[in-house]
């Protein structure tokens, strides 16, 4: 595997480090999973909601794209995507596919362009802007425009310094300003968080790392009120993680410190439900395995769910979207054959698995959160599909699909 820089490709550290030591425990203070029936284990878990269907509709082949770990955004009827693998280049790829599963490769990077994009793409009045997690002119990745056609452009190239390193989180646009944050780089080297313009001016707003404000950042921020609130993957007050707030002009505060019972490890972005945030942690909770949370935003945090394994999923790694006051999402491990789940809860706590990736070739280990297109899930696997097609063997059968499901 490729190394960029100073910025190690996130799939072998930072967040997919995280994440695989959630899911299998394998690093000092991450939480195991229990099995079923053993002392503190979570008991049976009831029988869960079977949806009507799941398709497949792509599955990678590594020539393009292999690994996607960002969530898909429609523009105009079209999906659009990130893979953090393959292509040309191996280097990773922007695809887009109709919802029937016809697929084009937009545009293949090559690594002076960025390497590894990690985070969805986001729509600005026709340009999408994205980040990548490596490569550019330093080796500490990118922000990148590129039209529906496949016009790339680098904005901005990281140097790993005071300006940030390793953007794993999708942009935000607020007023036409582009906001983001750095998993490394910065003052302390432990992320920030940076505005940027359409046109390239990058300006860093908030370096981590001083006191108990946090650290190491994979999530991207959204605008409450015009207020930016986001999460840390460590740090605070016990180095579980926080849920923080900024202003426009770099003021922060820290809202909440996990403290390991009420979650670890905050990996992905919140959402706003009439005012009240939603989020997960990829572990901690009752049972180690990660965690559904409220916070105000005035920092009152409350735990929904937490995640017992199998066959009820574990290390939710991805954000969560409402649908009519109903919460969707993925999670990395667990389910019935360990590999993932796609899930929905209610807002007092109430779940339900909905599918259970790692039957055959329909997909394992999701990372990336879900979207809703005119009634049907839309989302992407981390790997899995094809058997006996590896992206990086022996560690995972397949490059990923791209998946449908319908209610």
């Amino acid at each position: 595997m490729r190394v960029s820089g100073s910025v190690t490709s996130a799939l072998l550290g930072g967040r997919s480090a995280l994440r695989l030591c959630a899911a299998i425990a394998v690093l000092a203070g991450c939480g195991a999973q229990l099995p079923i029936g053993a002392p503190g284990a979570i008991p049976q878990v009831p029988a869960r909601i079977a949806p009507s269907s799941y398709r497949v509709l792509l599955r990678f082949d590594h020539s393009d794209g292999g690994r996607p770990m960002a969530n898909l955004i429609d523009v105009n009827g079209r999906l659009y995507g990130t893979t953090t693998y393959g292509g040309m280049s191996g280097d990773g790829t922007i695809f887009s596919i109709t919802r029937s599963g016809k697929e084009h490769v937009l545009h293949s990077f090559s690594g002076t362009d960025g390497y590894g994009p990690e985070a969805a793409l986001i729509d600005v009045n026709g340009t999408l802007y994205g980040t990548t997690a490596a490569g550019g002119t330093d080796g500490d990745g990118t922000v990148f425009s590129v039209s529906t056609t496949g016009t790339e452009q680098v904005l901005h190239s990281f140097g790993g310094g005071s300006d940030g390193a390793g953007p794993q989180a999708s942009l935000i646009d607020v007023k036409g300003t582009l906001y983001g944050t750095t998993y490394s780089g910065g003052t302390n080297k432990v992320g920030t968080v940076f505005s940027i313009s359409t046109t390239g001016t990058e300006h860093v707003i908030h370096s981590f790392g001083s006191g108990s404000d946090g650290y190491w950042t994979f999530a991207s921020l959204i605008d409450v009120n015009g207020m930016l609130y986001g999460t840390t993957a460590l740090g605070g007050t016990s180095g579980f993680g926080t849920v923080f707030r900024i202003t426009r002009s770099g003021k922060e505060q820290v809202l909440h410190s996990f403290g390991g019972s009420d979650g670890r490890g905050p990996d992905a972005s919140l959402i706003d439900v009439n005012g009240t945030l939603y989020g997960t942690t990829q572990s901690g909770g009752t049972y180690r395995n990660g965690t559904v949370f409220s916070i105000t935003a005035s920092g009152t945090e409350q735990v929904l769910y937490s995640f017992g394994a199998a066959p009820d999923g574990s290390t939710p790694a991805a954000s969560l979207i409402d649908e009519n006051g109903t919460l969707y999402s993925t999670t990395y491990g667990g389910g019935t054959y360990g590999y993932g789940t796609v899930f929905s809860v209610s807002t007092t706590g109430t779940e339900h698995v909905l599918h259970s990736f790692g039957s055959g070739s329909d997909g394992r280990l999701p990372q990336a959160s879900l979207i809703d297109v005119k009634g049907r899930l839309y989302g992407t696997t981390y790997s899995g599909g094809d058997s006996g097609l590896g992206c990086d063997p022996p560690y995972y059968i397949g490059c990923g699909t791209v998946f449908e499901l319908g209610p």
